[in-house]
């Protein structure tokens, strides 16, 4: 299979930086656009007694060298964010933030895969490596447990701490060590490179990214196969295009493959979902007050009414999800595969005055039918678990589902 991509390098993205985060589903600027956070109003923590707990430690603690300020604020930071018990609130230390570093999406270089920190267990795991990139081509998979980097355990550790180690020049190696989710562990050596970041890849035209096949071998012909795996501007037209080419060479229905898509921009996510439906509620957006922002389609669209299955999984993360609750909410499509991954929710990016920054959690998502997808993610309508074959080539278990669906829904139709 050969897997067409538009190779984006960080010289091609100007400022890189403002691209990444702009990016982001769910990420929003400040609200003054810029400057460090206002730090003197509202409730203030009682210096004075972290004050004395550092005095004491000082003239205590038994391992008096490792008493320092640098150690103990890391620590105080750390301390603060955990107990919101908030994965996705998180610190970027001067150091990364200058080195652009973006720790919801990992940035544009490196071993191209998406991370984060599982609620659950605390630690980092893989959301989904990219299409085609170093991670994916190691054998990295979604759902992958980091429990190492060149030997050094990531306990404790932050997406931000984690990338900071992972990100390296161009040509040179690092090998982590993960836990598969069927259990086993195995060391992974990969050769970092400029990252290409996927859009849309599918089975239309006369030089198709890839062909399908059935459980029994045979080429589909009458199902258009669309892989959509980021949510960015570019992908919005990529998409629109490829719709719109799957109605006019005949093809009967739709496979839209999200199981390695984590997000993306939200307003690509919200145009795209807008393709596929006539009216109706794409999603909800609560802040912290309760206030209700709702995001409706609006009329036309390229495909709403060509049937529609969708293919989902632990790789399908954020805009993943708003896309797969929309469609299926509002009866346009079924969703086919594993849970997805949980994350449902919108980040603020506030700058500090050491250099570094914070993304706050700002709000949640409901899906129409009034679900929460922060923490839960979406079960689908035929659980059905990917094979390690399909997971590397895409073809297998789940694929043969959605088609042998699709193929039920014409002859349906038919009768």
């Amino acid at each position: 299979m050969i897997w067409k991509v538009a190779r984006w390098t960080l010289a091609s993205l100007a400022v890189s930086l403002g691209i990444v985060l702009a990016g982001v589903v769910g990420y929003n600027l400040s609200d003054d656009g810029a400057g460090p956070a206002d730090t003197t109003g509202g409730s203030s923590l009682d210096q004075r007694i972290l004050s004395e707990i550092y005095k004491i430690l000082l003239e205590d603690f038994v391992e008096p060298g490792r008493v320092t300020p640098a150690l103990l604020e890391k620590g105080a930071i750390a301390g603060l964010i955990e107990a919101l018990g908030d994965p996705h609130t998180t610190y970027i230390d001067p150091a990364s933030y200058k080195a652009g570093i973006d720790p919801i999406t990992g940035a544009f270089e490196g071993i191209g895969a998406q991370v984060a920190l599982d609620e659950d267990s605390k630690r980092i795991v893989i959301v989904a490596p990219f299409r085609n990139s170093p991670a994916e081509r190691a054998g990295i998979r979604a759902g992958d447990t980091i429990l190492a980097v060149n030997g050094e355990s990531t306990e404790g550790w932050t997406v931000a701490e984690t990338i900071a180690r992972i990100r390296g020049p161009e040509g040179t190696s690092i090998t982590l060590s993960v836990l598969h989710e069927n259990g086993e562990t195995a060391d992974v050596t990969i050769t970092r490179e400029k990252i290409e970041v996927p859009t849309v890849f599918s089975n239309l035209g006369n030089s198709p990214d890839l062909n399908i096949v059935d459980k029994e071998g045979a080429t589909v012909r009458d199902i258009a196969y669309i892989e959509l795996a980021q949510f960015t501007e570019p992908a919005v037209e990529a998409m629109s295009s490829a719709l719109k080419e799957a109605r006019s060479s005949g093809y009967r229905g739709i496979i839209l493959d999200l199981r390695r898509n984590p997000g993306g921009a939200l307003s690509a996510t919200v145009d795209i979902s807008d393709m596929f439906l006539d009216s109706g509620l794409i999603l909800t957006q609560v802040d912290r007050d309760g206030k209700q922002t709702t995001y409706e389609a609006e009329s036309g669209g390229e495909a709403l009414d060509i049937p529609l299955a969708i293919l989902v999984g632990g790789g399908s993360a954020s805009g993943s999800e708003v896309l797969s609750a929309a469609l299926r909410d509002n009866g346009r499509a079924i969703l086919i595969g594993e849970t997805t991954f949980g994350k449902g929710s919108v980040n603020h990016l506030r700058e500090l005055s050491n250099g570094g920054a914070l993304y706050v959690t700002i709000a949640r998502w409901l899906t129409p039918a009034g679900q929460l997808i922060e923490g839960a993610g979406l079960e689908p309508d035929f659980t059905i678990e990917a094979t390690d074959s399909e997971q590397t080539t895409g073809i297998g278990p789940q694929l043969f589902a959605a088609i042998d669906y699709l193929h039920a829904q014409f002859a349906l139709a038919h009768n």
